[in-house]
C-alpha cells in the first residue's frame, strides 16, 4: 500500500477529483480565493457578524471546487497542466523530479509563504498597502509557481505512462 501525499489525503484527493481539478474552470475560479479571504477579514468591522458566514463560504468553496467542475475535455492548456504538474510534484517522493524544479518550486512556495507575513500585519492593523502587498504578492507568487508546475509536467510527462495519460488532446 502506498502511502498518499498529506495535501492529498487532507482534501480527498483521488484520481477522479484531480481529473476534475484539472478543468480551466477549477483552477481560475480558485485563483481570486486569498484576495477575497484578505477583502472580508479587511471589511470585519463593516461585515460585523456577517465575516464568519462570508469565511464559511470561501472555506467550503475551497475544499467544493476542486469537484465542482467536470473533467475537461482537453487537458492541453495551461491551467490544466499546472494541475497536473501540481500531482507531479506531490508524487516526487515515488517518481524523483529533476532538481532544479525542485528549487524553483521550494523558492516560490516559501516566497508566496513570505508575503503572508505583510498580509497578516495588515489585516491586524487594517493597513490596506501591506494587505494589498501580501495578497497581490502571494498570490502572483501562486501563479508563477503554476507556471513552474505546467513547466514541471512538461519535463515529466514522458516519466511515467500515468504521467503521460492525463494528457487529452481535442480531438
Amino acid at each position: 500500500m502506498s502511502r498518499q501525499n498529506p495535501f492529498a489525503a487532507v482534501m480527498a484527493m483521488k484520481n477522479a477529483t484531480w481529473e476534475r481539478h484539472a478543468n480551466p474552470w477549477s483552477v481560475w475560479t480558485r485563483v481570486p480565493l486569498l484576495a477575497l479571504f484578505a477583502l472580508a477579514v479587511f471589511l470585519r468591522g463593516p461585515l460585523g457578524i456577517w465575516l464568519w458566514p462570508v469565511l464559511g463560504l470561501l472555506v467550503l468553496w475551497a475544499i467544493v471546487n476542486p469537484r465542482a467542475f467536470p473533467p475537461p475535455a482537453s487537458t492541453d492548456n495551461w491551467a490544466s497542466k499546472g494541475v497536473l504538474g501540481e500531482r507531479v510534484w506531490l508524487n516526487r517522493g515515488k517518481i524523483p523530479i529533476p532538481r532544479h524544479h525542485a528549487r524553483r518550486a521550494l523558492g516560490l512556495s516559501l516566497a508566496s509563504a513570505a508575503c503572508l507575513v505583510p498580509l497578516a500585519w495588515g489585516l491586524y492593523a487594517l493597513d490596506p498597502w501591506a494587505t494589498a502587498f501580501g495578497a497581490l504578492g502571494s498570490s502572483a507568487l501562486k501563479l508563477w509557481f503554476v507556471d513552474r508546475m505546467v513547466r514541471l509536467y512538461e519535463d515529466m510527462k514522458d516519466a511515467d505512462p500515468e504521467y503521460a495519460s492525463w494528457l487529452k488532446r481535442r480531438p
